[in-house]
């Protein structure tokens, strides 16, 4: 058995922005798209948590969200580097999250993935997320969004 830790950030620093690059440039599935910038506009005057998760110590993932006005919180952003998954990391982290959530007042998540994601779809779907919506933008059906939520009670 693994012994894994969440660190919990509430505050942006250069550091932990730099942190949250580097992990990734070493998932496939991202191809470098967010930079320094995009973190600070998205999480700038939010309530908002990044969560690192280590296994034995190393860094395995990261995962972010942030407070909208409505009471909804939005699990923006997160990933388990190839050489971690499938250890049950993403789960752990997923329900840590909504324990934060509903710990800061949020009444529900929302969450958006790709249709090509099916692993993480069906995760969400196994944890209670509930299909809300598609975001039908693109020309190849695996670049659509699938938009699920789910109420904190």
């Amino acid at each position: 058995m693994y012994t894994t830790s969440i660190e919990h950030h509430t505050h942006l620093s250069d550091e932990l922005i730099d942190t949250l690059i580097g992990l990734s440039q070493e998932v496939p599935e991202f191809d470098g798209r967010h930079q320094a910038e995009d973190y600070r506009t998205r999480l700038n005057g939010k309530s908002f948590l990044v969560q690192l998760i280590r296994i034995e110590g190393e860094l395995a993932g990261y995962k972010i969200g942030y407070g909208e006005t409505n009471g909804e919180f939005y699990s923006w952003l997160g990933a388990i580097l190839p050489e971690f998954r499938q250890l049950g990391l993403a789960k752990e982290m997923m329900q840590d999250q909504e324990r934060w959530a509903k710990a800061q007042g949020f009444n529900s998540l929302a969450v958006k993935t790709y249709n090509r994601f099916a692993s993480m779809l069906q995760l969400l779907i196994q944890q209670g997320y509930k299909i809300a919506g598609l975001e039908n933008t693109a020309e190849n059906i695996d670049d659509n969004k699938l938009v699920l939520n789910k109420l904190l009670s």
